[in-house]
């Protein structure tokens, strides 16, 4: 169940919903004369977020070079690396 408080709220308890998200890894909702307006988060919520969306894009890519048929035998991905390596 999302949390919603209003903007008035946001104002007069700041402490109170910065330690909720801080608690809790869930956005709170603010209402501006009683409609959305902003997401607020925590920043440790916010970046774990960024991070799954950014993994989630590379999963997506990776996907598509399969289709592509842009990929390769592990044994000779590894080869490659190892004679890097030695360099």
């Amino acid at each position: 169940m999302p949390v919603i408080k209003s903007s008035a709220e946001l104002r007069n308890d700041y402490n109170g919903i910065s330690q909720f998200c801080h608690n809790y890894a869930e956005p709170v909702f603010i209402t501006k004369n009683g409609k959305g307006d902003l997401a607020v988060m925590s920043i440790e919520a916010y970046e774990q977020l960024t991070a799954r969306c950014e993994l989630y894009d590379l999963l997506k890519d990776g996907m598509q070079d399969v289709r592509d048929g842009n990929t390769r035998p592990l044994s000779a991905a590894m080869s490659d690396i190892r004679s890097r390596r030695k360099r």
